[in-house]
């Protein structure tokens, strides 16, 4: 069975009157179904960029990047539409919510698009994933930033996808907030969903189960984590 994402050589460089300047060096790696995986680096590593390709935002220069066994690279504009919309969800560190729409109706717009015929149960599945039943008819700006942080994963969540996409997720957050997003993603985890978390920080790196290091554009470790941090205890170091 082919792996979720299998990326070969994968280069990446940007043009801007005629500088060309290079982001991603050849990157190779593989991510299994159901995995937790940090991509970690400094500001400028090339992390952002590298997600924003495996999550079908951007597109490599050069090299391989194969989903689900397909290349990406073949896949035309309504299948890559296809799978932006079904197959991966995002959390990003500025919440990128609607600010006067209740948290129903933020957690609603991805399926917009959707021909799934019970959309109610599952807007309210996600909603009840990230114990934010309470305030479901609440308007997003009248949100703490770590309830707003729990629309935005359940928003990523709505569609059952592949993959959850988590970049920075704690960043604009205080550290009892981050530690229950942390949490959040934990228990997904668990739950079979595949978690792909981008970070500068070791410690949130630690939540997960495998961390990519990358710097200047190329990997410089990858390695299973051996004490990874449990947010269920506050963020303890575990076996």
């Amino acid at each position: 069975m082919a792996a979720l994402i299998e990326v070969k050589d994968l280069k990446k460089d940007y043009v801007n009157d005629e500088v060309i300047t290079q982001v991603l060096h050849g990157v190779t790696f593989k991510i299994e179904a159901g995995e937790f995986v940090a991509i970690m680096g400094p500001s400028g590593s090339g992390k952002s960029t590298l997600m924003h390709i495996l999550g079908f935002l951007d597109t490599l220069t050069t090299g391989t990047f194969l989903f689900k066994g397909k290349d990406a690279g073949n896949l035309d504009d309504d299948e890559l539409a296809r799978i932006r919309n079904e197959e991966v969800g995002f959390v990003f560190q500025a919440f990128h919510l609607l600010p006067k729409t209740t948290v129903y109706n933020n957690i609603k717009l991805p399926l917009l698009y959707s021909k799934a015929k019970d959309q109610d149960k599952q807007i309210k599945e996600a909603i009840k994933q990230v114990g934010l039943e309470h305030r479901a008819y609440n308007f997003s700006n009248q949100l703490s930033g770590g309830e707003k942080q729990r629309v935005a994963i359940a928003r990523a969540l709505v569609n059952n996808p592949s993959i959850i996409f988590a970049d920075e997720p704690t960043g604009n957050l205080d550290s009892k907030s981050g530690n229950a997003i942390m949490e959040i993603l934990e228990d997904l985890n668990e739950l079979g969903h595949t978690i792909i978390l981008v970070t500068h920080e070791s410690d949130t790196a630690k939540h997960a189960k495998r961390i990519i290091k990358i710097a200047d554009g190329l990997i410089v470790s990858d390695e299973k984590v051996n004490e990874r941090r449990s947010a269920k205890n506050g963020g303890e170091l575990r076996k």
